[in-house]
């Protein structure tokens, strides 16, 4: 049954309230209990996924707008946003034409065997949702982010993420001990020694561990790894950031587990 679409003229709306709070800190999802999922592209990966949309709120001018239509019916409950508020609802200077609050996943732990990234302590929020994406699309079927990681169900995450995140299992504020339970090796990057990727020899399935952006992977993580690798850099420079060096690292496993 489509749900009867209620309108919203006032800012000060609970649901309008509740999403600026979401975006305001990257954490507050965690005390909120819920998400915004922001933009088309989102919800549809969020619904393949099995996903229910919980409130979904569309900018009036695009109520009607086709390819929103599915969207909007498969949603419990669809208020419409008065335009002229409409853009409060987003950081983005485009904002998309929806978004939808759903529920937070409850608090997942580590589990053993699956093929695994570990993050320790990004910072930026694009590059962590860059490497869910690569995650994703090669094969990782779980991501541990360690205590001091970016927020990986914050707006800037989700956005960069682009979907990825529905298709992963994702574990975040582990310590180390953590890590005993996936009872896989551990593979660490490293700018500063270690085997040449292509020559190294890459336990199959392992979990890849990527660094801080400036400090790399702490020493206390580095001493667990089984395996150091280093991607060749040929034009001498280390100009390689973490998602790119993740990207490079994950299709290299998923490329031989091919062969």
């Amino acid at each position: 049954m489509t749900a009867p679409r209620q309108p919203i003229v006032s800012a000060d709306n609970p649901a309008l309230v509740a999403v600026r709070k979401l975006l305001a800190q990257p954490t507050a999802y965690r005390k909120a209990g819920q998400l915004w999922l922001e933009g088309d592209h989102l919800l549809r990966a969020a619904l393949q996924r099995g996903w229910t949309l919980g409130h979904l709120l569309v900018d009036a001018a695009q109520e009607h707008h086709g390819p929103l239509q599915p969207l909007l019916h498969a949603a419990q409950r669809v208020s419409v946003v008065d335009s002229r508020i409409w853009k409060a609802l987003s950081t983005l200077d485009s904002p998309p034409p929806l978004g939808a609050l759903v529920a937070l996943p409850s608090a997942t732990a580590v589990q053993a065997g699956l093929p695994s990234v570990v993050l320790d302590r990004l910072q930026d929020a694009g590059n962590v949702g860059s490497i869910l994406r690569s995650a994703a699309a090669l094969g990782v079927a779980q991501v541990v982010a360690l205590k001091g990681t970016a927020a990986l169900w914050s707006p800037k995450v989700l956005r960069a993420g682009m979907g990825a995140h529905f298709a992963l299992h994702l574990v975040e504020a582990a310590g180390l001990d953590d890590l005993e339970v996936l009872k896989l090796p551990l593979v660490a990057t490293s700018s500063h020694g270690g085997v040449l990727l292509p020559k190294a020899d890459l336990p199959l399935p392992c979990a890849w561990v990527f660094g801080h952006e400036g400090q790399g992977v702490c020493d206390g993580l580095l001493a667990r790894c089984q395996v150091r690798v280093m991607i060749p850099q040929p034009g001498g420079e280390e100009s390689l950031n973490v998602a790119a060096a993740a990207a490079i690292c994950l299709y290299e496993s998923a490329r031989r587990q091919g062969q």
